[in-house]
């Protein structure tokens, strides 16, 4: 119960690593609130997870999160836990990268990010935590990335900077990277079909050590201990779900 009585918010919390960290928190003892695009996925997470309020919101438009914020202030009055795990990916080579694309895939996993937590910010203080959802991608050279891999970068370094300013308020920041996750990501890849998906999972499967995909859960578990008292001295740290693939 490492979050019992505490409030977590977990932004993009309707699927995937997003949804298996919130029931997690729930688990544990949270009241937890997310956000997704997806009305349908979110209603699911209601009647899946006792107690979890779900919100439509997209990290996209920054003005969207508001009303989940003011219930937060209302309700409880303050985030002890903030998940920022939302995002979309693309695989495109560099000649064929267009200025729409980039920015679709920038405006949610950088700037849409970066304000998203920057909301957050006014309803949390000593104590809180804030993990961000990264990627290996961030450091790895994979071929068709570049868009994806750059934003992930620039979340990276966004981190740091944030861990280093909130530090003094005694709000620790960390950043949880997945490696090749079996999520509903990977099917919402800008401009790729099916086959061209399962092209891309074989190929990512190819290069890790654990010849595998990691699920959903594997990540969360990494996020929970991130987010909780239990690492109550790490901060600015990125830590790597990847089954070895960056490591080995």
């Amino acid at each position: 119960m490492r979050f019992k009585d505490k409030t977590a918010l977990v932004i993009g919390g309707n699927s995937g690593i997003g949804l298996s960290t919130a029931r997690g928190l729930s688990e544990e003892g949270a009241k937890v609130y997310i956000t997704g695009r997806n009305p349908e996925t979110l209603a699911a997470a209601e009647q899946e997870v006792p107690g979890l309020r779900a919100f439509q919101a997209d990290m996209a438009d920054i003005k969207s999160l508001q009303p989940v914020l003011d219930v937060i202030r209302e309700e409880t009055g303050r985030i002890d836990s903030l998940f920022v795990n939302a995002g979309i990916g693309t695989f495109i080579g560099v000649r064929d990268v267009t200025p729409e694309i980039w920015d679709q895939v920038h405006n949610v996993n950088l700037r849409g990010a970066f304000f998203t937590t920057q909301s957050a910010l006014q309803l949390m203080g000593k104590g809180g935590s804030i993990v961000i959802t990264g990627s290996i991608g961030s450091k790895l050279g994979m071929p068709g990335n570049v868009i994806y891999s750059s934003a992930k970068a620039g979340l990276r370094a966004m981190a740091r900077i944030l861990a280093v300013e909130l530090v003094q308020e005694g709000i620790r920041v960390n950043v949880v990277s997945p490696g090749p996750i079996e999520t509903p990501l990977i099917n919402r890849n800008v401009g790729m079909d099916p086959a061209e998906v399962d092209g891309l999972r074989q190929q990512m499967i190819s290069g890790v050590p654990m010849k595998r995909m990691g699920e959903p859960e594997e990540v969360a578990r990494a996020a929970l201990f991130l987010g909780s008292d239990d690492a109550s001295f790490i901060t600015g740290v990125d830590l790597y779900v990847d089954g070895g693939t960056l490591e080995l």
